[in-house]
Parts: C-alpha cells; sequence; structure tokens
C-alpha cells in the first residue's frame, strides 16, 4: 500500500509517499481501508517536530479518518468487515490502510458522507469539550468565537448555537465572515483591526462576551479579556498565530472572569468513555439537524503536501480533507 513516511523533522513537501507493507491488526484492533482523511494544523507541526507529541522515525501522520472495515484483529467485539466508520488513530491516517484501537471507531452516521465523516472527530469533539464541560455554556449567554471560519471555529459556532447560545465570531477577509455567517453566527467581525474589541462590547450592550472561544492566541487572546463580560470564560484552546500570550493578572480580579484550559487530548486520555459518549452526543445533534461538518476542499491523497500547505497559509474554510484513490 502507499502511505506518506516521515523520516527526519522536515517540512510536509519533504515527505516520502512510500511503498509500505499492509498493517495487520492486532488484539482489540481493526483495519480499515481508508476513504478519507481529514488535515489539523497540528499535523503540520508534528511533521516538522514542534509539537508535544513526537513519534519516533518513520511515521505516518494523520489523526482522523472514515473508511470501511476490512479486517479485525483477536478479542473485537461489535464490528465486521464492510462497516463504514470513522476513527481516531492519532497516527497513520496518511495511508491507504490504517490499523485503529477499536474502542476509537464509531459507526458514521446515515446520510453522512466519507468526507464529512473524517472532518467530524476532532474539532467537534475539542468544541463540545470547550464549550459543554470547560465553559459550561448556557443558553442565551453571548460567545465569541475566534478563527470563526477554521475548523474547529465552524464547530464551535455550530455547537454554541446548538446549545442556545448567541454567537459573534471573528475571521480574517470578507469571504471568511460570509462562511463564519452561514455556520449559524448572527455577527461577524474582521480581527484585522483591533476594531472589534469594541465593536464586541457594543452588540453585547457594553457587558462583553460571556463565553470566549479563543484557537489562535497572540494578541487576539490579550484583547479578548477586554471583551469579556464579569464573570465571564475565556477559553484558552489553542495557538495558531504562533504567539503563547501572557495576561496581567489584575485584569482577571477586576473582572472576576476565568482564564480555562482546553486539552481535549488529556481530557480522553484521563476518562475511558468519554469519547463514546461525546460521539453519541454528536451524532444526536447531526440527526437533528444542528451540526454540519462542511468540507470545502479534496485533494488526493497523493497530493497531502499541497493540502497541508493550503492550511498552513490559511487557505482554508472549514474543513480539508484528503481522499483515497478507491474514492476519487
Amino acid at each position: 500500500m502507499k502511505a506518506w513516511l516521515v523520516r527526519g523533522w522536515c517540512e510536509p513537501r519533504e515527505m516520502q509517499w512510500a511503498d509500505v507493507m499492509v498493517p495487520e491488526p492486532g488484539p482489540g484492533e481493526v483495519r480499515i481501508r481508508n476513504r478519507a482523511a481529514a488535515l489539523n494544523f497540528f499535523d503540520i507541526l508534528q511533521i516538522q517536530g514542534k509539537y508535544q507529541i513526537k513519534p519516533p522515525f518513520p511515521f505516518t501522520p494523520g489523526a482522523e479518518i472514515a473508511g470501511e472495515i476490512d479486517a479485525i484483529g483477536a478479542d473485537v467485539i461489535g464490528w465486521k468487515p464492510g462497516d463504514r466508520v470513522l476513527a481516531l488513530p492519532q497516527l497513520n491516517g496518511f495511508a491507504e490502510y490504517t490499523v485503529v484501537d477499536a474502542a476509537k471507531v464509531f459507526a458514521i452516521p446515515e446520510g453522512m458522507s466519507w468526507s464529512q465523516a473524517a472532518a467530524m472527530p476532532i474539532v467537534y469533539h475539542t468544541s463540545y469539550f470547550a464549550l459543554r464541560d470547560r465553559a459550561q455554556l448556557r443558553a442565551g449567554e453571548w460567545l465569541l468565537v475566534h478563527a470563526g471560519a477554521s475548523g474547529v471555529g465552524m464547530a464551535a459556532i455550530q455547537l454554541g448555537r446548538a446549545m442556545g447560545a448567541r454567537v459573534i465570531a471573528t475571521a480574517g477577509s470578507a469571504e471568511k465572515l460570509v462562511f463564519a455567517e452561514r455556520q449559524g453566527a448572527e455577527h461577524a467581525l474582521d480581527y484585522g483591526s483591533d476594531l472589534w474589541v469594541d465593536e464586541v462590547k457594543r452588540l453585547t450592550g457594553g457587558q462583553g462576551a460571556d463565553v470566549i472561544y479563543d484557537p489562535v492566541g497572540g494578541r487576539i487572546f490579550e484583547l479578548s479579556s477586554k471583551c469579556i463580560a464579569p464573570e465571564g470564560r475565556l477559553l484558552v484552546v489553542g495557538f495558531a498565530s504562533g504567539q503563547i500570550p501572557a495576561i496581567a493578572a489584575n485584569r482577571i480580579l477586576l473582572k472576576n472572569m476565568s482564564v480555562v484550559g482546553v486539552f481535549w487530548g488529556n481530557q480522553v486520555k484521563a476518562h475511558a468513555g468519554y469519547t463514546a459518549d461525546t460521539q453519541r452526543a454528536l451524532e444526536r445533534l447531526w440527526r437533528e439537524g444542528k451540526i454540519n461538518p462542511e468540507v470545502r476542499e479534496t485533494w488526493p491523497l497523493s497530493e497531502l503536501p499541497a493540502a497541508l500547505d493550503a492550511l498552513a497559509h490559511r487557505k482554508i474554510m472549514g474543513k480539508a480533507v484528503v481522499l483515497s484513490s478507491q474514492q476519487i
């Protein structure tokens, strides 16, 4: 089979498109014939050696896939060859076949495409954890979502609306603002200048946003602390800007605000069954039409470096997906 290999820290264009042995599932594992694999910004960091998880060489990146089970290992119950599934393998997703722990495999909801299924797990699970568990978002509250045209931003807007919040989104271009509004944002603001801070205050009647979802960091984080409501919750989701910010503690004190970490990966490791519970909740929201992963860009799996380059240069809205040759 074909797979992308990282033999040393490098740029995505320096990965190798190689022939490798088809992996065999061990006890408790299934093998998936991949139809689609979704891209995440951390894939780029992992290839470059800048991510907290550093696998031994050679490795194949790719953390979310969709396809058909074609083989099962010993002790696997509830799955059979031919089942349509999505999965969270953590690694090895950018290949034609992937072996995955059966506990990280879930049935694809009826009516969901391969691309949508691959695009669903990480951004929707992260945003659900952030808004429900970490922020305890309540109906009627104001939610400010930064990077509203990104994958996590798209998921946060949709889930915020599903939870009854009023949503403001920020993005970096007119096209991205339209995209964020289509996901359900009542208002979309350009964060290319600092004017969005005062506009958030105006839209919320001078109070500010009750919950702020920040996957960007840097200056966006600092400015967010100026337009958060008293007793607001500022969610630290990531640092897509490349800058890890700091905040003056007196601002936290004076606003009675909370700065809340959102590390979904650690939550999953610490709580067995959490991923399955979340997936069931997300499937229900999908069936009710309240969430809908939007995939606007697809590439053949063989053109993965080009897809990652587009993601790195912020050219993607929603999620980007690579498709296996069997799906093209």
